[in-house]
């Protein structure tokens, strides 16, 4: 029996990979990837490499064992995900894994804007497969936001059109370390679970562009603009009309409260309080 990260190279992937690593011995841990070459760092840990890749599915057939724990880290091409997960789900099934965790999105059933939809097929998918499962449905990440540093610095402003929403973002870091706890920890703790996952305070784009203006001593505003106004400017920047359009849709749900919801079970699943937003904006300034 294996711990089996997929997406293992990618920047979730390597964190949980890491957290595993931080309690158990790497000759107990697999790493589902595409690239062999880009984990070489993992093999040169001790991490058992299996090469695959969620758009051929047959190359899955050899990703997992019987018994093994698998976190299945959601593709990152939205539009393919679903025949991607059905993929990994179907081998999983076949292999008669123990646990198949997922990493889904804050809400669940009851997320109502667009980049939800397939998160929501993916976990219809895993009940009727009847998979011991975990549903790990993440909130936000905070680097979404501080990722982009370089343009509010250059205009000195965040721009956005979720008005006064508030997020309960959380750090990668963070959501690692709660897949790592539900793959090590006792089976029976957290088989057929779902856990809505978000940071422990919520905090508006105002606020957020406060204190980067705080931590740089710079003047940095927050301008709300209206939805085709964001869109426009989103693809007048080189974002991807389809994806542009995921972006403002997401920036409704903010308006709306989806992404503020805090339950607290991602601060009790790692054992600690999430990291604070203020923590997040300093790092990547720090290296901007």
């Amino acid at each position: 029996m294996s711990i089996v990260v997929t997406g293992a190279t990618g920047h979730l992937g390597r964190l949980v990979i890491d957290a595993v690593l931080s309690t158990h011995p790497a000759d107990s841990v697999a790493a589902v990837i595409r690239d062999k070459e880009k984990a070489a760092d993992l093999a040169e840990r001790g991490v058992e490499l299996r090469i695959a890749d969620y758009n051929h599915p047959e190359t899955l057939a050899g990703a997992f064992e019987r018994g093994d724990r698998v976190l299945l880290i959601s593709g990152s091409e939205v539009g393919q995900r679903v025949a991607q997960h059905t993929a990994v789900i179907d081998a999983a099934k076949a292999a008669g894994v123990a646990q198949l965790a997922y990493t889904g999105v804050l809400g669940g059933d009851e997320a109502d804007f667009d980049l939800a939809a397939e998160h929501k097929v993916t976990e219809r998918l895993i009940l009727d497969s009847g998979l011991p499962y975990t549903f790990l449905r993440n909130g936000w990440y905070t680097e979404n936001y501080t990722a982009n540093l370089a343009p509010v610095l250059a205009h000195g402003t965040v721009v956005a059109s979720a008005g006064d929403g508030r997020i309960a973002s959380a750090t990668r870091a963070d959501y690692a370390a709660a897949a790592a706890a539900v793959l090590t920890g006792p089976a029976e703790e957290h088989l057929n679970k779902t856990y809505e996952l978000s940071g422990d305070t919520a905090w508006s784009l105002a606020e957020y562009a406060a204190e980067v203006a705080a931590q740089t001593r710079r003047e940095i505003t927050y301008s709300n603009v209206p939805a085709e106004e964001h869109l426009a400017i989103l693809t007048g920047a080189g974002v991807p009309g389809p994806f542009a359009e995921i972006l403002v849709d997401v920036d409704r749900a903010v308006e709306r409260g989806a992404l503020a919801r805090r339950t607290g079970d991602l601060s009790r699943l790692i054992g600690r309080p999430t990291t604070p937003l203020t923590t997040t904006i300093a790092e990547a300034i720090a290296v901007s």
